[in-house]
């Protein structure tokens, strides 16, 4: 769909109207889109000209929900939250957009089928969300709300903590954690796939990061990787490989659940910590912890994107940390934003645009690591590290320097831009042959 070709500045002028006659105007749109997609083949199954022509579609459509969005965004987000009174996480903010403004994202529907296809056979409708998210984000209003909410606990969290309260343990499935001498040690436990991530470690690792912060009897965290039964690293422990490619090929990973939720939600609870409430007179209502982080092996990817939100990260002598987004195509998270503050401009290039793997026996790993120690004296290092980060004064400090280095409103703008970038990469063509090609080699 052509919008110059087709009446394009009419439909234009039509979802920038009054709300009512642009929630009409934006759906009838979509659903002309829509038609002419249904009418194709299966993507994988189209001829050339047949994906240009859904794609054509496709963009027409995307083209009138920007406009739409960027005159109603505030309107279209105070709906959905009742005047921001409701705190919607970004799930359920997508979801009921779908229901009360038809044609603005893909309804769920739509996204089941799109999560029954392969990532190469999709349409790419979460485009849309992405679209949808980083409007919310741009906005001095609903961006900071929308924040909050994802700092909210989880209702999971909350339906664990008194069991967690009462025994000091908690098994999430890939994530356990154990209260032991005021610290909450948590272990990344996926050790078929190297703790590689997927929407369900996403979950597991926000309701340990809850339950850690809620816990009064925690002072200190600890995050590290269990111990592996994959061949090649059997018996040893690793951090993380990062992004499950075999998951992102087969159509597993997704925008909003997936690489949405890990930066909005527990990567951004560790820095900032749990939202708690409205507290009177200003006052902060977050309950903050100081964390420790132990790399063995190797932290890749999304491994080591969350080191950078740490105060404190150990490393046994033999790791390294990388980031391959340009081997995967995609965008490492809030690295870009948050890896050059920490090792200076050329060496965050390096590693994000080359691939550069940093390893702790480099000078440069300082810039990441806080000790390096061989691995049989890494246990006695961290317990250390955990007693150091229980001054009376820690959390004060630790929050000034957050403020500092990281404001909420330079996060948002980030975070806005990421979603809708991010939702073109998973798409994008070479992607999706890299890891196609990665899954097939598997």
């Amino acid at each position: 769909m052509n919008l110059a070709e087709h009446g394009g500045q009419d439909q234009l002028r039509a979802v920038c109207a009054e709300l009512t006659h642009a929630r009409v105007a934006l759906a009838e749109a979509a659903t002309r889109s829509d038609d002419v997609v249904a009418a194709l083949p299966e993507p994988a199954l189209r001829s050339p000209a047949q994906r240009g022509a859904a794609a054509a579609a496709c963009s027409g459509a995307r083209e009138l929900r920007a406009a739409f969005l960027g005159v109603h965004a505030d309107a279209v987000y105070d709906e959905l939250t009742e005047g921001r009174t409701r705190y919607l996480r970004v799930d359920a903010l997508v979801e009921g957009a779908a229901m009360a403004f038809p044609g603005l994202v893909p309804t769920p529907e739509q996204l089941a089928t799109e999560r029954s296809r392969p990532q190469a056979d999709k349409e790419g409708d979460e485009i849309d969300q992405g679209l949808f998210v980083r409007a919310v984000l741009r906005s001095p209003t609903a961006g900071p709300h929308l924040l909050d909410a994802m700092l909210r606990p989880t209702p999971r969290a909350l339906d664990l903590l008194p069991e967690f309260l009462r025994t000091g343990k908690a098994d999430l499935g890939s994530v356990r954690m154990e209260r032991a001498d005021g610290a909450a040690r948590l272990t990344m436990c996926r050790d078929d796939c190297l703790n590689a991530e997927d929407d369900q470690q996403i979950d597991d690792m926000e309701t340990a990061v809850d339950l850690a912060l809620l816990d009064p009897t925690v002072e200190v965290c600890l995050l590290r990787g269990g111990e592996m039964t994959h061949p090649r690293y059997r018996g040893r422990r690793v951090f993380s490989a990062g992004v499950n490619l075999k998951t992102l090929h087969g159509g597993g990973i997704s925008l909003v659940d997936f690489l949405l939720r890990r930066e909005l939600g527990y990567i951004h609870k560790i820095l900032r910590g749990v939202l708690t409430g409205n507290a009177p007179g200003g006052l902060s209502s977050t309950v903050e912890k100081p964390w420790v982080a132990v790399v063995d092996t190797f932290a890749i990817g999304g491994g080591c994107q969350i080191l950078l939100v740490f105060d404190c990260v150990l490393a046994s002598s033999d790791a390294y940390v990388s980031l391959p987004a340009a081997e995967e195509g995609i965008i490492p998270g809030a690295s870009n934003f948050r890896l050059g503050r920490a090792v200076g401009p050329r060496l965050a290039r390096q590693m994000i645009l080359g691939g550069r793997r940093l390893r702790a026996a480099e000078p440069e790993a300082w810039l990441v690591f806080d000790e390096v120690h061989e691995s049989e004296e890494l246990d006695e290092a961290v317990e250390g590290a955990l007693r150091r980060l229980r001054g009376s004064a820690v959390l004060a400090n630790r929050r000034m320097l957050n403020l500092a280095e990281e404001s909420r409103s330079e996060f948002q703008a980030y975070m806005a831009e990421f979603a809708l970038q991010q939702s073109l990469r998973l798409y994008s063509p070479d992607v999706i042959d890299k890891v196609g090609r990665f899954a097939a080699s598997a």
